[in-house]
């Protein structure tokens, strides 16, 4: 996985359409081999403005080919030369004028296009495999990349609550990562139960392609119906200050997953700093799914996610990836 940047395609998806008018300018850019936060640095000097004023919806891996949008606060409304930017690792595909700077989280989603190399094993069973995934979905972890080039984000975020102090910028980081443990160990313990995808007693749902949730209320024909038709998603936690939503069996799950020294020490320093509780689904399905082959040991995959979910997740429930 990943021989080349040009084996793992992402392209953002626009969640609205530009004003044509104001003093952000919206740029669509291509980049090879590049974070967004290093992008950002590189718009921010062209455009010799600070870079707070560069803003963009996502982030996006480093080893990879990857689109995305980004704003430039100009208030002059005078854009340097464009040309300017062009170089062998970043191209601009569109620029226009917009009315305000690019919020993070304003995608409505990602396009994938991974290229999987020396493919071993039988093409009709990863096939089955993919076609498994399509129709049901894949249990909603956080990708491995949340954690730290060496997975140690949460030990980091424990030092973090103990006293140690850091910029602003990594607290968030790390915020993150320890929350994202949490809801990755209550999901483990639901893959194991095999409820990732169903409803157990006292869940907390929520409606596909939004954030809302509802419940717990009794299941019944009218959610059931609404469960297969992936119109709602059982839920688990992200960890806050506040009482747990989930209620009966749901919540003995989660308190019984989480109740470990590490989770223990991990839940307070979530609560002390000022979260509250929230939820997120466990079931994510792509959508746009379908694949080929072009060659006998290459596979190319591609689909759409909604934000906040990862690629990694997705390709890691097809089998051993290297």
């Amino acid at each position: 996985m990943r021989a080349t940047p040009e084996d793992f395609r992402v392209d953002e998806l626009d969640a609205f359409e530009a004003s044509g008018a104001g003093e952000h300018l919206l740029l669509t850019i291509e980049k090879r081999g590049m974070n967004t936060a290093f992008a950002a640095k590189r718009l921010a000097q062209w455009a010799g403005i600070a870079e707070l004023g560069v803003s963009y919806a996502g982030l996006k891996d480093r080893h990879a080919v990857t689109t995305q949008r980004f704003s430039v606060h100009l208030p002059k409304k005078i854009a340097p030369d464009l040309a300017a930017l062009e170089s062998d690792d970043m191209h601009v595909l569109h620029s226009t004028w917009h009315s305000r700077k690019l919020p993070r989280g304003a995608l409505a989603g990602n396009r994938f296009v991974l290229t999987l190399r020396d493919v071993e094993g039988e093409r009709h069973a990863i096939e089955d495999r993919l076609r498994a995934i399509q129709a049901r979905g894949v249990p909603n972890f956080f990708g491995e990349q949340r954690f730290g080039r060496e997975g140690d984000n949460v030990a980091q975020a424990l030092q973090m609550f103990a006293g140690r102090r850091v910029k602003r910028d990594q607290r968030t980081m790390l915020l993150s990562a320890a929350r994202s443990s949490l809801f990755n160990r209550v999901l483990e313990r639901r893959v194991a139960d095999d409820t990732w995808d169903r409803a157990i007693d006292g869940e907390v749902w929520m409606l596909d392609g939004s954030r809302s949730v509802f419940g717990p209320e009794p299941f019944d024909d009218a959610l059931a119906a609404r469960l297969a038709a992936f119109d709602i998603h059982p839920t688990g936690p992200l960890w806050g200050a506040g009482d747990l939503r989930s209620a009966a069996a749901a919540r003995a799950l989660e308190e019984a997953a989480l109740d470990d020294a590490e989770s223990r020490a991990v839940r307070a320093g979530l609560e002390a700093s000022g979260l509250k509780q929230e939820r997120r689904g466990l079931r994510l399905r792509p959508q746009a799914m379908a694949w080929e082959w072009p060659a006998h040991d290459v596979l190319r995959v591609m689909f759409e996610l909604p934000p906040g979910s990862y690629a990694t997740t997705v390709v890691g429930q097809m089998g051993d990836i290297q």
